[in-house]
């Protein structure tokens, strides 16, 4: 190896010199020279490379001239993070953790009935109309892109600040702030526990109306005052498995190209685990753009050693190892090893009559809902807008009922496949641009991540609420099937609780292109399994 020249070693001395014992900032600031991660060893004698300021001025206010207090946050985050992690802060900015496009689509598309062909469907890009109106005074804190003002965690409040957001895992109070690739579930939370309610889920929580209490208003409730009951929890939550344990840095970081909603994104399935069928790779397979996790191998491997890999986007899985008795996971945050249930041909039959079915559509054991919520717009009142981040004229208030946590009703998306749909929206708008109250019926599918044993044949096969008709009784009247809800008739002729009615005539709205109910005949085929007809 070439050695280096005397110059350069001068420069690389008088240049360590400078920052370690030039440096002003340790004189205030000694107690954040520890505390880094092993991937940031030279922090400690270079704060300006992250920070920026001046480390050669002795008074405070020029020392801390153009100081950058959270590096991390998306709009100082190319400068800071860029030098070392250029792809991932590029891939980030178009996430959809930060865009958050599918919501901004979806939501146009239901108030406004326009995507709105002169602007970007992100919540950076929010106009003024009747959905981005909504989005910017109630949606629109959760992205990763909201600026972070405190050195603190609050699980539950907590938005923003770019990569701090899910790599800063704690603020201790005598040094600095360690950042890491071991992302808790706390840091999911404060967005995950709105929305589709996924952190609650997997953890057996669900919302509930405030009547649904017991009388004497005991109860579980959440620190933001969300009313809560105890359901069954999530198989890998038990098992004590952490959200990075399934969802891979590519899901979670990558920008997902044209993706049009956050389920594009995902990059993991459940097959991928337990019933891999992808060609497997080695070492000399793997992705030059996911080389450094080589080194996070957690056993021993060889030229030999073999990976399983992600469907969607071969990506390396490469905390499972496989054995000759089959894969094991070694969970991420806490070490634990697991045996990985196989999916056998005993209890998973490759039929015609099932294979349509996704995994999630079986093994989920419930579903948050909510069957009715009206949103109010008051010109006269204000309101915190997320996007110009300061107190705007006008206020959104809203009012929800119906809330139920059981399974939902089965759709069919856009591969062809049976899959779970929970309703998205049945909403009555009030706003000052609509020349009257819109009403809005949507349903999208969702992974409730309420993963267990499957469900019974009958949920299925004799379940209104399965086949998107609510709740409510089937009847034979000279060999043809009728369904009788419960629930009372809204102004779109379906009861308050469907997606659609029996003949297919009605409702059925979703998010996205070739996504839908189940059809006259598809629910004629789930009846016939149990129902004998006359």
């Amino acid at each position: 190896m070439r050695r280096p020249s005397l110059a350069i070693l001068l420069l690389i001395v008088l240049s360590l010199s400078e920052q370690t014992f030039g440096s002003t900032c340790v004189q205030c600031h000694a107690d954040r020279q520890t505390g880094f991660s092993t991937a940031h060893t030279f922090a400690p004698s270079s704060c300006v490379t992250c920070h920026a300021g001046n480390n050669a001025a002795p008074v405070e206010d020029d020392a801390h001239d153009s100081l950058i207090a959270f590096p991390g946050e998306l709009e100082n985050a190319r400068r800071a993070c860029g030098a070392c992690h250029s792809d991932r802060v590029s891939s980030v900015a178009e996430n959809m953790m930060h865009t958050g496009h599918g919501m901004v689509r979806v939501t146009r598309q239901a108030l406004d009935e326009s995507l709105g062909p002169d602007q970007a469907h992100s919540l950076q890009d929010l106009g003024h109309s009747v959905a981005d109106s909504m989005l910017r005074k109630q949606c629109a804190s959760c992205h990763i892109g909201q600026t972070k003002t405190e050195h603190d965690h609050d699980v539950m409040w907590d938005r923003g600040g770019g990569c701090l957001a899910c790599h800063v895992a704690d603020y201790p109070e005598s040094a600095h702030p360690a950042l890491t690739a071991r992302v808790s579930d706390a840091r999911c939370f404060g967005c995950h526990s709105r929305s589709g309610r996924i952190s609650l889920s997997y953890a057996g929580l669900a919302e509930i109306d405030v009547s649904t209490e017991t009388e004497d208003g005991s109860g579980l409730r959440l620190p933001d005052g969300r009313h809560v009951e105890r359901m069954s929890e999530d198989v890998h939550y038990l098992a004590g498995m952490s959200c990075i344990d399934c969802h891979t840095s590519v899901g979670l970081m990558g920008s997902a190209g044209n993706a049009r909603h956050q389920r594009d994104a995902v990059d993991v399935s459940c097959e991928d685990c337990h019933d891999n069928q992808n060609r497997k790779i080695d070492m000399t397979d793997w992705p030059a753009t996911l080389a450094g996790f080589r080194q996070r191998v957690p056993f021993a491997v060889d030229e030999d050693t073999v990976f399983l890999a992600t469907n969607n986007n071969a990506t390396p899985l490469w905390h499972v190892e496989l054995r000759a008795d089959g894969a094991w996971l070694h969970t991420k945050n806490t070490g634990r090893i697991l045996k990985i249930p196989a999916a056998t041909p005993t209890y998973h039959a490759q039929d015609e009559d099932h294979d349509r079915l996704t995994c999630a559509t079986c093994h989920s054991q419930w579903a948050p809902q909510c069957f009715g919520c009206h949103m109010q717009y008051d010109a006269d009142g204000e309101q915190w807008d997320h996007v110009d981040r300061k107190v705007t004229p006008g206020r959104w208030s809203d009012r929800r009922w119906n809330v139920r946590n059981a399974l939902p009703a089965l759709g069919v998306n856009e591969s062809d496949e049976i899959e779970l749909f929970v309703p998205g929206m049945i909403m009555t708008v009030d706003h000052p641009d609509l020349d009257e109250s819109k009403f809005v019926r949507m349903f999208a599918p969702l992974s409730p991540h309420t993963t267990g044993k499957s469900r019974s044949c009958e949920s299925c096969h004799y379940s209104g609420e399965a086949l998107g008709l609510g709740r409510g009784m089937f009847t034979h009247i000279t060999g043809a099937v009728k369904f009788h809800p419960v629930s009372p008739i809204l102004d779109d002729g379906l009861a308050a609780d469907a997606w659609t009615n029996i003949s297919n005539t009605l409702g059925g709205r979703t998010p996205l292109a070739g996504e839908r109910p189940l059809n006259t005949d598809e629910m004629k085929a789930i009846l016939n399994a149990l129902i004998a007809q006359p």
